[in-house]
């Protein structure tokens, strides 16, 4: 007889999980972290005409919200980067929840008090809390499961950004705009009406920022309720720069260019975005609302692609991706260009299928590595958001000076530089996964 030796078992090779050992409930309260500044970025967008209605004020003085909403976003970026240093990430995303739900809170004095000052304090507040947010939630999400499966966790938690984007935008289409009364012939009003009709209006404006207060304070309480991942940082190899945590960042060129990306990011984001309503009226020979239907899908496309992505970069690495639809989008940029008809605005619709992957990706990549010095690093990139209020202005001219199809020269240089750091970090041996 001849006896039967039981094959050698082999093991399948298991991918990394996305996700650590009893972080699910941390994981989706910082979730619903990333939903909530989505839907207070884009709820506080609309108020620029919101605020020129209520207060009758130049366009420029009703943009003094961007300001107040970017400025904070750039200088409360580092002092969120100095707390996470001394007390972690968990201290740092509790404090920026309990000073965005403040901010958010205090619209409801500033619309008894019933100035348009009033309510940009009450937006920085909001916004500053966004940033320490923002600078301390992106490392955090990273940090909940293995180094592995960092990016694709990012891209996952930031999938839920643009939830709460076109959450906002549709809270502010629904809930305030049309509470805004009709123009009325104010000479024709005496003091008391005015002052009636107004603080109806502010009322309007009040009622979505008190239900996001809430919603902070719900999610502060779940965060503080769950443990805390150990977090073990330790410094890169790199030799005579140990010790130093600004030096460290200075001679990592993945995290110094990734800043220069992530810049260039942000700006195409908010200029694509920005311009595709001038675009549809040029190409089209549309009407603002038609231009508000192609920018809704555009958001909507954004939305979506996040969960593809999610999905894409678990079989292919990030940045492989990133530098193809980073130099897909530069293409799409100059067919619309050349193409300012009907094909012209599918290609610019397309291009927030292209920006979904770059934000994460970009962040990921930048912080890998960095140890003890990924605190500061995750402030320098959220301060790179600044690109969003700075290259618009740029674009804005040439839209001025030649048309709107020409000013898409702008995204298109800045998803080259996206284009160009993919490949640098490729070369340099960084895939992310």
């Amino acid at each position: 007889m001849t006896s039967l030796a039981p094959e050698p078992v082999v093991e399948r090779e298991s991918r990394p999980p996305l996700l650590g050992r009893g972080m699910v409930v941390l994981f989706v309260a910082l979730i619903g972290c990333f939903t909530a500044w989505g839907v207070a970025q884009d709820l506080t967008t609309p108020m620029v005409a919101g605020f020129k209605r209520i207060f009758e004020m130049s366009t420029f003085q009703a943009s003094l919200v961007q300001l107040a909403y970017f400025g904070a976003y750039f200088l409360l970026a580092l002092p969120a980067a100095f707390l996470n240093q001394r007390f972690g990430y968990k201290v740092g995303i509790l404090a920026g929840l309990g000073l965005a739900a403040l901010g958010a809170f205090s619209f409801y004095p500033a619309s008894k008090i019933m100035t348009y000052e009033a309510f940009l304090v009450a937006l920085f507040a909001m916004a500053a809390g966004c940033s320490m947010l923002e600078t301390s939630a992106n490392p955090y999400v990273m940090s909940l499961g293995p180094e592995e499966t960092a990016t694709r966790r990012l891209n996952f938690a930031q999938a839920f950004n643009p939830v709460g984007t076109n959450l906002g935008v549709l809270l502010a289409a629904t809930l305030i705009f049309p509470k805004l009364a009709d123009p009325v012939d104010i000479s024709s009003l005496t003091p008391e009406e005015l002052h009636e009709i107004r603080a109806a209006e502010l009322g309007a404006v009040m009622g979505p920022y008190l239900g996001l207060s809430v919603l902070l304070v719900v999610i502060a309480v779940v965060i503080a309720t769950q443990k805390a991942p150990p977090i073990v940082e330790e410094f890169p190899d790199t030799g005579p720069h140990e010790g130093s945590l600004f030096r460290v960042l200075w001679h990592s060129g993945r995290y110094r260019y990734g800043v220069v990306a992530q810049f260039a990011n942000v700006a195409a984001q908010v200029c694509v975005w920005t311009f595709v309503i001038q675009y549809v009226q040029q190409a089209l020979g549309g009407s603002l609302e038609q231009g508000g239907f192609y920018l809704q899908i555009s958001l909507l496309v954004f939305l979506f692609s996040r969960f593809f992505m999610t999905w894409l970069i678990g079989r292919v690495p990030a940045t492989r991706v990133l530098a193809v639809l980073a130099f897909v989008a530069v293409g799409l940029c100059a067919f619309a260009m050349a193409s300012p008809n009907l094909a012209g605005v599918v290609a610019v619709v397309a291009l927030s299928f292209c920006l979904s992957l770059m934000f994460p990706t970009i962040y990921g990549v930048a912080l890998a590595g960095l140890g003890p010095a990924t605190k500061f690093g995750a402030a320098g990139l959220v301060m790179a958001i600044v690109g969003g209020a700075i290259m618009p202005l740029v674009q804005g001219k040439l839209v001025d000076e030649t048309s709107a199809a020409v000013s898409f020269v702008v995204p298109a240089a800045c998803f080259a530089v996206v284009g160009g750091y993919a490949l640098y970090a490729l070369r340099t041996g960084r895939v992310a996964s």
